[in-house]
């Protein structure tokens, strides 16, 4: 399983967001580098976004959820074209789930488990 982990749920249809489209950044000195981008599944995970092989560094990180494409293809509209969530790695050896709480108007999030 991958260091960092996430999770997309659509609260105002009680359902997954699957295929919503998501970036993971390090933030090297003042610039972002991108180091994983994938695809939520059926199920609305992203389990597998970081490689076997690589290795969590201390520092800052930036998961970005491209939300624009997940509301177009519901035909719908969404108030927010992309989220991102910006949070700290303190301990490399932990395992960070970081979920999204999603609705056309709002999200929220948290430490996941």
């Amino acid at each position: 399983m991958s260091a960092i982990t996430t999770h997309v749920l659509d609260t105002a249809k009680g359902r997954p967001g699957s295929g919503i489209k998501v970036v993971l950044e390090f933030k090297n000195d003042e610039e972002w580098k991108e180091i994983a981008s994938g695809q939520t599944n059926f199920d609305g995970r992203l389990p597998d976004l970081i490689k076997d092989g690589f290795h969590l560094l201390e520092g800052i990180y930036r998961l970005t959820f491209d939300t624009h494409s997940y509301y177009e293809s519901q035909n719908e509209h969404g108030f927010y074209p992309t989220v991102s969530i910006v949070f700290e790695v303190k301990d490399p050896s932990q395992h960070y789930h970081v979920p999204l709480l999603l609705s056309p108007f709002g999200y929220s999030t948290y430490r996941g488990s």
